[in-house]
């Protein structure tokens, strides 16, 4: 990330404000001397007091003078931009520590500011990620709903409370949360997800156009995923055969099969279930006009 750097002249302003500036470019310029020693602890402890310092800027209520204006609002951007970067230097050291110091950083940051750029762009994916490494996995979907409030279009938030709503077997609210990842209208594992969730609600609600059109959606995403693949395609043979024969479709009745072929060859509990589904489907579909 680059900032801006601001050459601002002394500005003679009546009370705290030149000591908090001067105090917030000597606590910037430690942190940023601190970063390579990626001592954590310092850097914690100096991200801490330069955010409040930044803040203290940005919040200032005093008096300035008319001609001081222009420069005061320099100030208050530069504190701003120092204060997204204090984010950032915990942000990035999670990014390269172990699990027990990433989980004690973001979660630093996460106090610090819980709307921040860096826990929506990778930073909750790693959090995540630490937790269940540190064994503390049953922490991830309170964190995650919490979460939420504060990030409502994280992809990495929606993705665990669907997938722990679905294990749960509160699929309304999977699918929710699943419908929720495919508006976004990016095209990625988490994409593929979601409309892995919602095709197979929909399958299990006999829902079969739903879980057709869905399922199809998902394959492209899920390619070389067997804990989904195969499930997506066994549902994809059972969906389009039920389907064929409710409106004499033979086209669509050997396509069943042939999904239910590949489903036979994916390792996992279906796989047996679709080797003779598609033996049966092909049968029924010689006997079809």
């Amino acid at each position: 990330m680059k900032f801006s750097v601001f050459v601002v002249a002394l500005l003679l302003i009546a009370g705290p404000f030149v000591a908090v500036a001067d105090d917030l470019d000597d606590s910037f310029a430690s942190l940023k001397e601190a970063e390579p020693k990626k001592d954590a602890a310092l850097i914690k402890k100096l991200a801490a007091e330069t955010s409040a310092l930044a803040r203290a800027t940005i919040n200032s209520t005093g008096t300035v003078a008319e001609e001081d204006k222009a420069d005061w609002a320099k100030r208050v951007a530069y504190a701003k931009e120092v204060d997204v970067y204090t984010e950032y230097a915990l942000y990035s050291l999670a990014s390269g520590s172990d699990a027990a110091t990433a989980v004690d950083l973001l979660s630093t940051l996460e106090q610090q500011n819980p709307k921040s750029r860096y826990l929506n762009e990778g930073g909750y994916a790693r959090y995540f990620a630490v937790l269940a490494e540190t064994g503390a996995s049953s922490k991830i979907p309170a964190i995650a709903e919490k979460a939420l409030a504060n990030l409502p279009e994280c992809e990495d938030v929606l993705l665990v409370l669907a997938n722990s709503a679905l294990t749960k077997g509160q699929t309304a609210q999977a699918v929710t949360y699943a419908q929720r990842l495919v508006s976004k209208g990016k095209r990625g594992a988490a994409t593929g997800r979601g409309y892995f969730i919602i095709g197979i609600v929909n399958a299990q609600r006999n829902q079969l156009f739903d879980a057709d059109r869905n399922l199809r959606a998902a394959l492209p995403f899920i390619r070389g995923n067997p804990a989904m693949e195969g499930p997506a395609l066994f549902a994809l043979g059972v969906a389009n055969y039920q389907l064929g024969v409710q409106t004499n479709n033979k086209k669509r009745v050997l396509e069943a099969a042939s999904f239910s072929d590949q489903a036979s060859k994916i390792p996992g509990n279906h796989a047996a279930d679709a080797y003779r589904n598609a033996k049966a489907i092909r049968d029924a579909a010689v006997k079809m006009q």
